[in-house]
């Protein structure tokens, strides 16, 4: 063989898987818009994950995801939402209320699963439960529900706690009817609650300062990314005041809180990725019901509990999910 005729083979030969990869269709793409950070959302991208597996969908092989993420800078959102939808995705899987309505706002096409902690039908997302219409459907939490029941299970443990605080993050629409329930909840267990907005780091450090003036005898932690992510700073401040806490999620219970009693992450977001897989198989999310996420999940931590020198009713305990000792 020629050495022209020689070089032109391996050419070819070079040039043809090239070619034969260009030709490959490309992955269908999911977009994933949260308002906290990879961090607050690890359970849920693993329950998100695990769904799309059992629907036969793997990330990097017949799946693509582009996630965005606000770092607790819920006005960041629209913008991430915007920036998705240009990039034609085939779907897109919101965390929370300010995510949903970011993304709602920015396409009316585009299917849309979310999750969210007020009433879908309310709020404008869906015409109903079972036939949501348009571009959205998913998972509703009934945040202002869990709220309220946290004081209540608080009140049980800590039935002389005449002041309690709860500390909100006025950037998200849930804060409202939250707040509604657990003072509503509050005057019927005769507590005093005092409600505390913090949305930086800064605000967090006032909020303490002003729930040790209050005297306020224990915290309720509202249910926002932003918190999770913050949970760390949330923590530290409490034991420095020796403040029990009590939270929506597990992450506040692993990192010292007293006691968690809220949804089960990995769970619903495992629904959340069952859904996905149907969006990406084509079924419109008008003709998928809005699920309502009922598995509730208590864990209690009996280190933080020694160390304010609480002890938990055994009633109280044998309904936990979770006992950290």
């Amino acid at each position: 063989m020629r050495r022209r005729e020689f070089i032109a083979t391996i050419s070819s030969a070079v040039v043809w898987p090239l070619a034969a990869r260009a030709q490959q269709p490309a992955l269908p793409v999911i977009g994933y818009l949260s308002p906290g950070s990879p961090e607050s959302d690890l359970l849920r991208l693993t329950g998100f994950r695990q769904g799309l597996k059992e629907s036969g969908y793997v990330e990097g092989q017949n799946v693509a995801i582009e996630y965005r993420f606000a770092h607790g800078q819920n006005d960041r959102l629209p913008v991430l939402a915007a920036d998705l939808v240009d990039r034609r995705m085939a779907g897109m899987v919101t965390v929370g209320t300010p995510a949903t309505l970011a993304a709602k706002a920015a396409t009316a096409t585009v299917p849309i699963v979310f999750t969210v902690g007020v009433d879908p039908v309310q709020f404008g997302l869906a015409a109903s439960l079972s036939h949501p219409g348009g571009n959205l459907t998913g998972l509703a939490v009934l945040s202002a529900d869990l709220a309220a029941k946290k004081l209540e299970v608080l009140h049980e443990l800590l039935p002389d706690a005449a002041i309690v605080a709860m500390l909100v993050n006025p950037a998200n629409p849930i804060v409202e009817p939250e707040s509604r329930a657990t003072k509503d909840a509050a005057r019927s267990l005769g507590v005093h609650l005092h409600i505390l907005r913090a949305s930086t780091a800064e605000e967090i450090d006032t909020a303490f300062t002003n729930l040790v003036k209050l005297q306020a005898r224990a915290l309720i932690v509202g249910d926002d990314s932003y918190f999770i992510d913050q949970r760390a700073q949330i923590m530290v401040l409490a034991a420095r005041h020796a403040v029990p806490t009590i939270s929506g999620r597990r992450e506040f219970a692993l990192a010292g809180g007293l006691m968690t009693y809220g949804i089960e992450s990995t769970e619903t977001y495992h629904q959340v990725g069952l859904y996905a897989g149907k969006v990406l198989k084509g079924i419109r999310p008008a003709d998928l019901p809005v699920q309502q996420v009922v598995k509730i999940e208590m864990v209690v931590n009996l280190k933080t509990a020694k160390m304010l020198g609480i002890t938990f009713p055994l009633p109280l305990i044998g309904r936990a999910d979770e006992v950290i000792e």
